[in-house]
């Protein structure tokens, strides 16, 4: 899953976003109270973030916990290393299409040193030398540009997303690590080994999320909403009022 949600329910968490609508078995009973302005689209989502977790359950998760429970810390470590060394390539890029030319630089001289002394990333040689990893996609550098997040929107074994997240999804896929292999099958291979190192990345995270959460599709859609707008704003966004229209885009820079 391109962005798995726990991890920014747990930011939320910390923040203070939990909300307290009724619970259910699955988090994915209807509110109590009317759908948010923001999630016009919650019938809909509710039942894909249902079906998410099924699958999260009886497939994604167990693989999870058997890669990390069988492969070595530091084997994880490095794939994951070398995953984000290439991502990081597309976060330069955006950098420098937000018009934030010394983060660019700096994001480029990361990936260098990481590409070479760090052997092709395997060692995370750039955060040694103060390189501070900055991730940047797509969807971010549309918020910059000023265009809105539009509805919330879950996507089938992707998760949480908006509108502008979701058209900005095929340029993040096409600068993704599962982009180089040459064939469908080695594309498939290497998409499989992110999900998964990602997923084993966040399991205690999801146990957290499963004891806190009354409403885990309400804590799981606020916190991502909550993250993004950060992200857009690089950590200081304006304060929102969504009754009013403010769709939390950043001014162009």
């Amino acid at each position: 899953m391109k962005r798995l949600s726990v991890a920014l329910a747990v930011a939320a968490l910390a923040a203070g976003c939990a909300t307290t609508p009724a619970p259910s078995a699955d988090g994915a009973s209807a509110p109590v109270q009317a759908a948010s302005p923001v999630d016009p689209w919650e019938n809909w989502n509710r039942k894909v973030f249902a079906f998410n977790d099924k699958v999260d359950d009886a497939v994604v998760r167990p693989v999870a916990q058997a890669y990390r429970d069988n492969v070595p810390e530091l084997v994880r470590t490095g794939v994951g290393n070398v995953l984000r060394n290439i991502y990081d390539v597309w976060s330069t890029v955006n950098q420098f299409l937000q018009g934030k030319p010394k983060e660019g630089l700096e994001m480029g001289a990361r990936v260098v040193t990481n590409t070479t002394i760090g052997l092709f990333g395997l060692v995370d040689w750039g955060t040694q030398v103060g390189l501070t990893r900055k991730t940047e996609d797509f969807g971010q550098t549309l918020g910059v540009w000023g265009f809105g997040p539009g509805p919330y929107v879950v996507l089938p074994f992707l998760g949480p997303s908006t509108l502008r997240d979701t058209i900005a999804l095929p340029a993040d896929r096409l600068y993704s690590p599962s982009s180089l292999p040459e064939t469908d099958a080695g594309q498939y291979s290497v998409l499989a080994l992110e999900l998964l190192n990602a997923r084993s990345d966040l399991l205690d995270t999801t146990k957290l999320l499963d004891q806190v959460a009354l409403d885990r599709y309400s804590f799981v859609r606020d916190a991502y909403l909550s993250r993004r707008l950060d992200q857009v704003w690089d950590g200081a966004p304006p304060l929102q009022d969504y009754d009013d229209g403010d769709d939390g885009a950043a001014p162009a820079q």
